[in-house]
C-alpha cells in the first residue's frame, strides 16, 4: 500500500487521500501498483503528499462514491480532516458522468483539491474549459465502462483456462488481498462460512425432523442474516436490499461442490490434468458430508406435495407445531383475536367433523403454561451440543475419487478424448484413479461419530437466550415437547408431554 509515501495530516493544505478502485472482475488496465504510481506522481507535481489510502477492491465502478467502503467514509467526513483527493484518473473517481460531477463539485465546495493523473494540475472547475474538459472525461468513462464487460468475459476465459478463479464466489468465502491488491488467495468469510457451517450442522444433528432447508432460511431471515446477494452487496459498498434467504439459493450452497473449495464452471469442478478437480480454496466440509447434506435434505417418497421441501412452521408463534386439538388431534392454529384454536373442523378435515366445541386459548396464557412446565421439568439440565467427530475418512476420499473417475468416464462418452494422445493420457489416468481407490478400499475405516460436549449452560440459559419465540418452538422440538389442549375452562385441560434428550444422549 505505499506506507512509506504515507505522511501524517499537518493543515499545509495540500494533504491529499489516494484513490484507487478495482471492480470484482480482473482489470489488468488498471493495476493497484500502477494506480498508486500515477497518484503519487500526480499529488508531488502540485506540491502535495498523500496523508492516506482510500483502497476500494472489489467495488463495482458502478457504485455512489459516497457508498464505497473505504471513500465513503471520508467523503462523507467521517475520517477526519484532508485538503482534497487525489486518484490515478476521473475513472477511477467515477464510471459515469453523475457520480463524477457529484463528487467533484462536493470537494470543490468544501474548498478542497482535486488532482487526477489524466490531468494537468488541480482542477479548477471555476475555469470553463476545465469543467468541459471534466465532463467530457466523466463522459468518456461512462462510455468506456461499457467496453469493460468484453474486457471482463475475455479475462474469464482466460482464467478459467488457467485453472484460476474468476468471477464472484460461492457464499461463505472471499479474496484474500496482498497489501499491493493483487489477489493472494481465496479464503473462508468469517461470518459467512460460519454460518452456512453452522446450518450444515443443524440439518446434519437434527433426528426430529423439524430442522430442514426450509426452516433454517425462515432462522437467517429472521436474524438478518444477510443473503449471498446482499452480502455481495455490503462488500461492495451498496446497500443491501433486506431480501429473504430462499429455498433454492440455500439448498444450491449446500448442494454445490463448490462448497468443497473446487474450481467451478458451469456449475461442475474443473477438472486439472490429471483429471481431477481443481482445489482452490479450504472447503467448507468434505464430499461425505456433503453427500449426507443431499440425502438428508432430499424429499422422501410418498410424503404430501405440501411436505416435500419441509416448509418451516409459519409465524413466530411458539406453539405453532408444537400444540395439538385434544379432540381431533390437529394441530392449532392462531385465531383472528391472538388465540391457539382448531380449525379443522371448519377446515372440512378429515376425522374432525365431531371436534366441537373446538378448544381454545389466548396464546400468551398457553405460552406461559407451556414455558413454565418446560423449565420446571428441564430447566436446570445441562445443555450438550451434538458435535461431528471425523473418523480416519477413507470413505470421503473413496467418495471423491469415484466422483472424479465418473466425470472423467462421463467425458470419454462425449468424446473429448478422441485423439490418439488423449487416448493414452485417459488410460493412465483411469488406471492410477482404480489402483488408488484399490488401496484406500483396503484400509480400515474409523467411522465417524456424534458426540455430546457440554457447553456450560442449563437449558434455563439457553431459553432466556434465545432470541425469539421461533427459537424457543426449535429448543420445544428439541425435547419432543407435545402439547394437548382440550376445551374447557381449567388449566388442566393442558396436557404436556417431552423427553430429556440430553439424559437419553448421556
Amino acid at each position: 500500500m505505499h506506507q512509506a509515501e504515507v505522511t501524517e495530516y499537518d493543515g499545509c493544505g495540500k494533504c491529499l487521500l489516494g484513490v484507487r478502485r478495482l471492480s470484482r472482475k480482473s482489470d489488468t488496465t488498471h493495476s493497484p501498483e500502477k494506480q498508486a504510481e500515477q497518484v503519487i506522481k500526480a499529488s508531488a507535481e502540485v506540491g502535495a503528499h498523500i496523508i492516506g489510502w482510500a483502497d476500494d477492491w472489489e467495488v463495482s465502478g458502478a457504485t455512489d462514491p459516497f457508498k464505497r467502503p473505504k471513500l465513503g467514509p471520508w467523503l462523507r467526513g467521517e475520517n477526519g480532516p484532508y485538503d482534497g483527493i487525489a486518484g490515478a484518473a476521473v475513472d477511477r473517481i467515477g464510471r459515469n458522468v453523475r457520480d463524477v460531477l457529484n463528487t467533484a463539485y462536493t470537494i470543490h465546495e468544501k474548498g478542497q483539491t482535486l488532482v487526477t493523473a489524466d490531468h494537468a494540475g488541480v482542477w479548477d472547475l471555476n475555469d470553463p474549459n476545465q469543467e468541459s474538459e471534466l465532463l467530457i472525461k466523466a463522459l468518456g468513462a461512462q462510455l468506456e465502462h461499457r467496453s469493460t464487460k468484453r474486457r471482463v468475459q475475455d479475462e474469464t476465459a482466460r482464467a478459467r483456462n488457467a485453472g484460476e478463479p474468476s468471477n464472484k464466489l460461492t457464499y461463505g468465502y472471499m479474496y484474500a488481498r496482498l497489501p499491493n491488491g493483487k489477489v493472494d488467495k481465496i479464503c473462508l468469510h468469517p461470518e459467512a462460512s460460519k454460518n452456512i457451517r453452522n446450518v450444515a450442522r443443524r440439518i446434519l444433528a437434527d433426528t426430529t425432523g423439524n430442522v430442514t432447508i426450509s426452516t433454517e432460511c425462515s432462522r437467517l431471515t429472521r436474524e438478518g442474516v444477510l443473503t449471498p446477494h446482499d452480502l455481495l452487496a455490503v462488500m461492495s459498498g451498496r446497500e443491501p436490499k433486506g431480501s429473504p434467504w430462499t429455498y433454492m439459493t440455500l439448498r444450491g450452497i449446500l448442494w454445490s461442490e463448490a462448497a468443497l473449495g473446487y474450481l467451478m464452471h458451469n456449475g461442475k469442478p474443473f477438472l486439472g490434468k490429471d483429471g481431477e478437480p481443481v482445489r482452490v480454496a479450504p472447503p467448507l466440509w468434505d464430499r461425505a458430508t456433503r453427500d449426507a447434506l443431499i440425502k438428508k435434505a432430499t424429499p422422501k417418497q410418498g410424503k404430501k406435495a405440501g411436505a416435500l421441501y419441509g416448509r418451516a412452521a409459519q409465524g413466530t408463534k411458539m406453539l405453532i407445531s408444537v400444540a395439538y386439538c385434544g379432540n381431533c388431534s390437529e394441530r392449532l392454529k392462531i385465531g383472528g383475536e391472538g388465540k391457539y384454536i382448531c380449525k379443522a373442523r371448519v377446515m372440512g378435515l378429515p376425522g374432525s367433523q365431531k371436534c366441537k366445541p373446538a378448544p381454545n386459548m389466548k396464546t400468551e396464557t398457553l405460552n406461559g403454561i407451556v414455558a413454565e412446565w418446560f423449565l420446571t421439568e428441564y430447566g436446570s439440565g445441562q445443555v450438550l451440543e451434538k458435535k461431528f467427530i471425523p473418523g480416519t475418512n477413507y470413505a470421503a476420499q473413496i467418495s471423491e475419487l469415484e466422483a472424479s473417475r465418473a466425470r472423467l468416464r462421463e467425458d470419454r462418452k462425449a468424446g473429448l478424448y478422441d485423439a490418439p494422445d488423449d487416448q493414452e493420457w485417459y488410460r493412465q489416468e483411469y488406471k492410477r484413479m482404480g489402483e488408488k481407490l484399490s488401496d484406500l478400499k483396503k484400509r480400515k475405516e474409523t467411522p465417524g461419530r456424534m458426540t455430546f460436549v457440554p457447553t456450560g449452560e442449563t437449558v434455563a440459559d439457553k431459553w432466556r437466550k434465545a432470541k425469539d419465540d421461533a427459537e424457543r418452538r426449535e429448543i420445544l422440538h428439541e425435547f419432543e415437547v407435545h402439547v394437548k389442549l382440550f376445551p374447557g375452562r381449567s388449566r388442566d385441560r393442558v396436557k404436556i408431554t417431552g423427553r430429556n434428550v440430553y439424559e437419553l444422549a448421556g
